[in-house]
C-alpha cells in the first residue's frame, strides 16, 4: 500500500507540474507573439518614417513620429520585461519541481527495491507451492494464483514507470537550461532597446525644446488640424444618416431613425462582416499607426486633448488604399479644402477611407475584400503619407484596432 500511495502522490505532482508549465507556455506565446508584432511595427516606422534624411519635416511631424515611436518602444521594452519575468518564474518553478521530482523519484525507487527484495525472497517455487496448498479451497487456491499474476504485473508496470518518469525529469532540466538561455537573450535585446530608447528621448526632448519657444503658433496648428477632421466626421456622418434615411425610406419605416432597416442581404453581410471582427486586412498593404482612436494628449501639450474617431495611418507615397471587405461604395465626398473620402457600406456599418489622391470606384460600385479604391494623398509639404480610416456602426464610430488584424 506505501507504494501504491507513493506511485499515486508522484502521478499527481507531475501532473500539476505539466498543467502549470502548459499555461505558462501559453502565456509565454503570447507575449513572444506581441513582441514580434512590435519588433516589427518598429522596424516599419524606421522604413517608412525614419529613412530619408534629406526630406526636413515639419518639426510638428518629427514630434508626432517619434512620439509614436517612443511609445511603441516603451511596449517593446515592457513586454520583453514581461517575458524575462515570467521566465524567471518558470525557471524558479522548475528547479523546485525538479527537487522535488528527485525526492520522490529516490523514494519511489527505495520503494521498489525494497518490493524486489521481498518478491525475491519469496520467490522459491517451494514457497509458492505451500502458499497454494495450504489454500482451504479451490477458489482460495485460483485467487492466490491470480495473486502472483497481478503481483509480477504490478512490478513490470512499476518499472517501465520509474523509467518513464526519469526521462521526464530529464527532459524538464534539458527544458531548464534552454529557458535560462532564452532569458538571457531576452535581458541583453532589452539592455540595447533601452540604450536606443534614451536616444529617441534626447531627440524628442531637442525638438520640444524648439517647440516651447513658439508653443503658440505649434498649438494652433493642432488646433487648426483637429477642427479639419472634426469637419471631416461631420461630413461622414451626415452621408450616413442620409443612407440611413433612404434605406429606411424604401423599406417603408420611419427615415428618422439613425439604424437601418436591412434587407436578407444587407442582413448577411453585415453578419459576415461581424464574424470577421479581428480578421479584417489592413486598408494599405503597409503602414504604421500613427494616431489611435480615441481621445489622447496632444504629442506636444498633454493639457491639449485631441479626438480620433478612427486612425491615422501612414504609409509610403504612391500606396493604394484597399476595401477591408466585400460591400457597396455608398458615397464618395471630396470636403471643403480636404481630400477625397471613399464610404463602402457593409450591412449597417460602414468603413470609411479618408485623404485620397485618387478614386478609382464610384458610388453604387461593389468592391471585394482588398480591392483597390484609390490612392492616398502625399503632402508635400508635411512630407507625409496618411490615410485616415474609421469603422461605424450605424451612426457611431468603433475602434479600427478591434476590426483589423494585429492593429
Amino acid at each position: 500500500m506505501k507504494q501504491i500511495r507513493a506511485f499515486i502522490l508522484f502521478g499527481l505532482l507531475f501532473q500539476l507540474i505539466s498543467f502549470t508549465s502548459v499555461a505558462q507556455s501559453a502565456k509565454q506565446k503570447q507575449l513572444e507573439a506581441k513582441r514580434q508584432q512590435l519588433q516589427k511595427e518598429i522596424k516599419e516606422m524606421n522604413s517608412l518614417l525614419f529613412t530619408d534624411k534629406k526630406k526636413e519635416k515639419s518639426v510638428l511631424t518629427q514630434v508626432e513620429d517619434l512620439n509614436r515611436k517612443i511609445t511603441v518602444m516603451q511596449n517593446l521594452i515592457r513586454v520583453t520585461n514581461d517575458q524575462a519575468n515570467l521566465l524567471t518564474r518558470e525557471i524558479n518553478d522548475n528547479q523546485k519541481q525538479i527537487g522535488n521530482l528527485r525526492k520522490q523519484l529516490e523514494e519511489l525507487k527505495e520503494a521498489y527495491a525494497a518490493m524486489i527484495v521481498t518478491s525475491y525472497k519469496n520467490k522459491s517455487q517451494q514457497s509458492r507451492v505451500m502458499f497454494l496448498l495450504s489454500s482451504e479451497n479451490f477458489k482460495q487456491a485460483y485467487k492466490r494464483l491470480q495473486y502472483f499474476k497481478q503481483y509480477r504485473e504490478y512490478q513490470q508496470e512499476q518499472a517501465a514507470e520509474i523509467k518513464n518518469k526519469t526521462e521526464k525529469l530529464q527532459e524538464l532540466n534539458t527544458s531548464l537550461l534552454e529557458q535560462k538561455k532564452q532569458k538571457d537573450v531576452l535581458v541583453a535585446e532589452n539592455r540595447e532597446s533601452k540604450k536606443q530608447l534614451e536616444v529617441e528621448l534626447a531627440a524628442h526632448e531637442t525638438l520640444m525644446a524648439s517647440i516651447r519657444k513658439n508653443m503658440a503658433s505649434y498649438a494652433a496648428q493642432i488646433k487648426k488640424k483637429q477642427q479639419e477632421a472634426d469637419r471631416i466626421d461631420r461630413e461622414i456622418e451626415r452621408l450616413i444618416k442620409e443612407a440611413i434615411a433612404e434605406s429606411n425610406k424604401s423599406a417603408g419605416k420611419s427615415s428618422s431613425s439613425e439604424t437601418f432597416a436591412l434587407t436578407a442581404e444587407a442582413k448577411k453581410l453585415a453578419a459576415n462582416f461581424e464574424a470577421n471582427r479581428g480578421k479584417l486586412p489592413w486598408p494599405v498593404e503597409k503602414g504604421v499607426v500613427q494616431l489611435g482612436y480615441g481621445q489622447q494628449p496632444s504629442p506636444i501639450d498633454k493639457k491639449v486633448p485631441i479626438m480620433s474617431h478612427g486612425v491615422r495611418i501612414a504609409t509610403s507615397s504612391g500606396t493604394k488604399a484597399r476595401a477591408v471587405f466585400d460591400g457597396v461604395v455608398k458615397a464618395i465626398s471630396v470636403p471643403r479644402k480636404g481630400n477625397p473620402v471613399v464610404l463602402i457600406q457593409h450591412g449597417n456599418y460602414f468603413t470609411v477611407y479618408s485623404n485620397l489622391s485618387k478614386v478609382y470606384v464610384k458610388k453604387g460600385d461593389k468592391v471585394t475584400t482588398k480591392q483597390e479604391i484609390g490612392e492616398v494623398f502625399t503632402d508635400v509639404i508635411a512630407k507625409q503619407t496618411i490615410l485616415s480610416f474609421s469603422v461605424w456602426k450605424n451612426t457611431k464610430t468603433e475602434n479600427p484596432a478591434l476590426w483589423l488584424y494585429n492593429m
